[in-house]
């Protein structure tokens, strides 16, 4: 990050297409659709819901894109943060990117791979009496149970452990286990949904027929809509990923904003297509209730051997996407310590492998503690809710670049400027405050035991007085050198 002129650009198109679709395809399409189906209790609002959400990822892409042309240095938001905001506002995204946003999404993704493999054996689980006989209680925001879904949660552990042993090892192991990977989750959705649509055993009457309940009303209408937004969010999540390898890649004048909307645009295709999928096997109602909805959809038609292969894809699937999380999700945390606005500690190089084994550690133990303390819909509500504040804070700045930088050279100018940033915007702020009503709302009407947003923001205001514990450390060795 401090010295991007020595990284090789050496990222053509194709590979910054596959680093965007790598990114963005991860867990929450094999398991958001069957929680959106309870939450919509509607088909054609599911369809809407992903296509949606798509349309506002792309204009998140297309002023990401603008930025990330005009500014091709390796950092990502963290470093356009700094050009828009200013140091502190950079290291309070750098602080929620380690507290929150990276943490909990690379918790969330590895607790599928569990989930999964249930498939194949039963996980120990506690009886209900023992799970709610020991709970974290945070006042104002809820309780906590560390002890619910255990052995589910043990196994997410050791896949943490496992892999984030191999990234400290070498960077080039954690590598090729990425690429393999990615390989594999594109290739379980395309013949995931191809067995399906052409088997002919499904219904296209599902794709209208509502929830026998009457679906959703009133307020409990947009809470609903809102809910399924944060799970469609959270599968299309990742899209920025490509500012943090912008110094890496080739041509980036026209590289970077044709992969990201390449990229993207391939993942919403895919998405739509999986949901729609899911839809023609199982009615609404049916598909709300699954707990392993891609092995529900394909085992009338291919029987339970064939499910389970799908199962095993899905965890190879999850198992990749996890490991290329871990990979980059330490990389803000690093630099920020290098910098100084970090423990020093964690800027260190393992003298042995060349890999940041202290940052990789601090982050695995931080996501097992959110593995144990969450469920997965938890989790991604969690992380999503975070990431699309600084995604609104990210777009706003292109106005604020503009007048700062009126003469850089831009080689990709956002399509619809003003219009597409001050929707996108407009956007978030409305997401931002009816996510954190409906959060508040079902906690005290007894629908969740815990105000996942709020806690959130907790975790996010938290790293503030480290900043200027962190500057005030600084300038105390300054002046012990002086």
């Amino acid at each position: 990050m401090s010295e991007p002129d020595k990284l090789s650009r050496k990222l053509n198109l194709w590979a910054t297409i596959s680093i965007v679709a790598g990114s963005v395809i991860g867990s929450s399409i094999f398991m958001k659709p069957a929680v959106m189906a309870g939450q919509l209790g509607s088909p054609l609002l599911m369809l809407l819901v992903w296509i949606f959400a798509g349309a506002i990822s792309m204009m998140g892409a297309a002023i990401n894109a603008e930025i990330g042309a005009m500014l091709p240095v390796t950092g990502g938001q963290y470093v356009f943060f700094k050009k828009m905001y200013g140091n502190f506002f950079a290291y309070l995204y750098g602080w929620a990117s380690f507290a929150v946003i990276n943490t909990a999404s690379v918790a969330a993704i590895a607790y599928i791979f569990s989930q999964y493999a249930e498939y194949f054996f039963i996980l120990p689980r506690f009886n209900t009496g023992i799970e709610h006989v020991w709970h974290i209680n945070i006042p104002f925001l809820g309780k906590l149970y560390p002890l619910e879904n255990f052995g589910v949660k043990s196994l997410t552990i050791l896949v943490i452990v496992l892999l984030t042993f191999i990234n400290t090892r070498s960077v080039k192991a954690g590598g090729a286990v990425q690429i393999l990977f990615s390989a594999i989750k594109v290739t379980a959705l395309i013949l995931m949904v191809g067995i399906i649509f052409f088997s002919g055993k499904g219904s296209t009457q599902n794709f209208i027929q509502n929830t026998a309940t009457g679906g959703l009303h009133g307020w409990g209408y947009l809470v609903g809509i809102i809910a399924a937004l944060s799970g469609a969010f959270a599968a299309y999540d990742g899209w920025n990923n490509i500012g943090f390898v912008a110094g890496e890649i080739d041509n980036p004048k026209k590289n970077i904003h044709r992969g990201l909307f390449i990229g993207l645009g391939l993942c919403i295709i895919l998405y739509v297509l999986t949901s729609q999928a899911y839809l023609y096997m199982l009615p609404v109602d049916e598909m709300s209730k699954s707990k392993l909805v891609a092995t529900d959809a394909v085992a009338p038609i291919i029987g339970n051997a064939g499910a389970g292969l799908i199962a095993l894809l899905v965890m190879i699937s999850t198992f990749g996407a996890t490991n290329g999380n871990l990979m980059a999700c330490s990389r803000v945390t690093f630099a920020m310590a290098q910098e100084g606005v970090f423990f020093k500690k964690i800027g260190k190089v393992n003298s042995r492998y060349q890999t940041p084994a202290n940052a990789l550690w601090l982050h695995a133990v931080w996501t097992c503690l959110f593995i144990l303390t969450g469920s997965f819909d938890m989790l991604t509500d969690l992380f999503v809710f975070i990431t699309w504040i600084f995604y609104g804070f990210a777009a706003a700045g292109i106005f604020i670049l503009r007048k700062k930088m009126p003469k850089a050279e831009r080689p990709y100018k956002a399509w619809g400027y003003p219009l597409t940033p001050i929707i996108f915007v407009a956007f978030s702020a409305f997401y931002f405050v009816l996510t954190l009503h409906a959060d508040i709302n079902n906690y005290i009407t007894g629908k969740t035991h815990f105000i996942s947003s709020v806690f959130g923001l907790a975790l996010t205001v938290a790293g503030i007085p480290f900043y200027f514990y962190f500057k005030r450390r600084d300038k105390d060795r300054e002046s012990q050198n002086d």
